[in-house]
């Protein structure tokens, strides 16, 4: 049984592009409402963003203000009920038409989604093979490459419950790799990660954006973790959920846990929190009256 972490070399996989292929994302007056029993819950207002092919954008608020409803319409999980949503100038949804699911559009679950029957490698090839994108050999060949540059070159044959948390995280963005998307869309990937694990998630994850050159859709509640990792951070309100304020990351990449201690971090990091606890305290209010 395999439990310890390994840092990401370099390698020479098709994952290695200088210029991002695509994954621009425009959303243009997003509304979303909800309806459970006649509530009528605007989980989203007049939500507009635009997201450059090849950025690490993170998106950050308080709870409950359109953060997953954003990222479930992106990837086409449910439908908004108004404006509209593009990828790379072409529409993928509006208040009309529900995105379809894509292979230039995957999810990394919060709570993982690897088949517990299948090894490591079976899990990453699955998809690709399944899908008749890539002969089993092709796909076998490519996956090892994958897993060889996130460090898991060691654990192929091990079962998910085999290996560690932070592992079975990393064989999942290597399954998302596989299918070599233009956008990856996060949703809180690291939250139930203790502090350790998560620096070194971190770096692995970076490692591969910086390789890729993928678009990053990611959501977080740990600010030092969007600031760390972003190209921008978007500020959200409270729901009903439209874009606050944006947040330019100009740190310089490469990044390692240096840069957590310098200056400009520790300005961006004052910049978000009281851009975030302004949110957060109108959130708490309004379910204090809610509760009244």
């Amino acid at each position: 049984m395999t439990n310890t972490e390994n840092t990401c070399p370099s390698g020479t996989s098709e994952m290695h592009k200088n210029e991002p292929a695509g994954g621009k994302i425009s959303i243009r007056n997003a509304t979303k409402l909800y309806d459970p029993d006649g509530a009528n819950v605007l989980a989203l207002d007049n939500c507009s963003m635009e997201i450059e092919a090849g950025e690490f954008c993170v998106i950050v608020g308080p709870s409950g203000c359109g953060k997953t409803t954003l990222l479930n319409a992106i990837a086409g999980f449910h439908g908004i009920t108004s404006g509209q949503i593009d990828i790379d100038g072409k529409m993928l949804c509006s208040g009309a038409r529900k995105a379809d699911p894509g292979a230039d559009r995957i999810v990394v679950f919060q709570n993982g989604a690897l088949f517990p029957w299948y090894t490591v490698l079976e899990n990453v090839t699955f998809g690709p093979a399944v899908q008749g994108k890539m002969s089993k050999e092709v796909a076998r060949k490519e996956a090892e490459q994958i897993l060889a540059e996130m460090g898991l070159k060691g654990i192929l044959h091990n079962y998910p419950s085999e290996i560690s948390s932070g592992m079975r995280r990393r064989v999942e963005i290597a399954r998302a790799m596989m299918n070599d998307p233009n956008v990856l869309l996060m949703d809180e990937p690291y939250r139930a990660m203790d502090a350790l694990t998560k620096t070194i998630m971190h770096k692995n994850l970076l490692d591969v954006y910086d390789r890729s050159k993928k678009t990053v859709f990611f959501i977080t509640h740990d600010l030092e973790e969007a600031i760390f990792l972003g190209t921008k951070v978007y500020v959200m309100t409270t729901r009903p959920g439209k874009i606050k304020k944006v947040i330019n990351v100009d740190l310089p990449r490469p990044r390692d846990y240096k840069i957590l201690s310098s200056d400009r971090y520790l300005e961006l990091k004052l910049e978000v929190i009281e851009s975030v606890h302004e949110e957060a305290k109108k959130a708490f209010e309004a379910g204090e009256r809610e509760l009244a």
